[in-house]
């Protein structure tokens, strides 16, 4: 993959030139982009996944939703469905995707939606009964057909955007330039304990504007494993498999390691399919455990779901009170 990514390098200018022209057509009001009077926030990035989206929208929903009807909005990535759908008892991963069902079985108190046009998906979410007071872009940062009041950028520490350049060799879906639109930047998947002169060399290579704040945030992984309806100590694992199916599974790993377990890892690419001779292999193991995305696409496989367990995560902000003051601003 790397050499290919190599040899495609002379369509760099050519990806670059679309994406910046496109950019350039909304900026200049040529192509229309829609603006709302009630609250739209966008979790997104200029890379190609594995940034953290997914426990940014779960922090925003725990931040807003005990005040506000919150609504999440996604595109509902390899779903067989189409259109708009709001998520019911019915819904599952095949129907809305991996993540709009993670966000749907953890919080019953909001409303979880999927549709590829994100103004028609608002629209919708608008058109009911009790309308959302806020709705949340969930991966939407390149859908220029809305103007969200608020846009929050991603940056993993290990991955900045500032060090790539745009696809099919390099990782960015458009070019460094797109992170003017950010009014949030977050430096995600940081080291615990992050120096504050390290901190300020990434500030200096990302070089804000005048209208946007960064922040650096790390994951926190759970003491506890959780299943439907047990839960284990982390330390009383003697002994199983991690299965992962996303972008990035090498903090989680490291995480796993860095407290002596015994395991052996099973990676997949991000938003695996799991296929009949991954169920049979899987099938063969005491115990696995997952990450919370991939624990909803397996779920459904009865015979894993006695022996199978995934570990929560939650991001830990460097800055939560002025980071949870600019989220109030705005919503207010």
């Amino acid at each position: 993959m790397k050499i290919l990514r190599i040899l495609l390098f002379p369509i760099v200018p050519i990806y670059f030139l679309v994406t910046w022209l496109r950019n350039k057509l909304y900026d200049s009001g040529l192509k229309s982009s829609k603006s709302y009077d009630f609250s739209v926030i966008c979790v997104g990035n200029l890379s190609t996944g594995g940034t953290g989206k997914t426990p940014m929208i779960e922090y925003l929903v725990r931040l807003l939703s005990k005040k506000k009807k919150v609504a999440t909005l996604s595109r509902g990535y390899k779903r067989v469905t189409k259109g708009f759908l709001l998520a019911n008892d019915k819904a599952n991963v095949d129907t809305i995707g991996d993540e709009p069902f993670q966000f749907y079985k953890k919080y019953k108190d909001i409303y979880v939606a999927v549709d590829e046009d994100r103004q028609h998906g608002i629209a919708e979410l608008r058109n009911l009964n009790l309308k959302p007071e806020i709705i949340l872009l969930d991966d939407a940062y390149q859908h220029r057909k809305v103007n969200p009041g608020l846009n929050i950028l991603l940056t993993s520490y290990n991955k900045l955007y500032t060090n790539d350049i745009v696809l099919p060799t390099g990782n960015l879906r458009e070019p460094k330039l797109g992170a003017k639109r950010a009014n949030i930047i977050v430096v995600t998947k940081c080291p615990d304990n992050l120096p504050e002169e390290k901190k300020a060399a990434v500030v200096k290579q990302i070089a804000p504007k005048n209208h946007q704040n960064v922040f650096f945030s790390s994951i926190k992984y759970s003491e506890k494993v959780m299943s439907e309806s047990s839960e284990k100590r982390l330390h009383d694992l003697s002994s199983f498999t991690l299965v992962t199916g996303i972008a990035n599974a090498k903090p989680l790993v490291e995480f796993l390691k860095s407290k002596a377990l015994d395991f052996e890892h099973l990676e997949y690419g991000d938003h695996y399919n799991f296929t009949i001779k991954d169920i049979e292999l899987l099938e063969q193991k005491d115990l696995i455990l997952t990450t919370e995305k991939d624990y909803m696409r397996l779920l459904d496989i009865e015979s894993l779901r006695s022996k199978l367990f995934y570990l929560p995560i939650e991001i830990v902000l460097d800055k939560p009170i002025e980071f949870n003051m600019l989220i109030g601003e705005f919503v207010s």
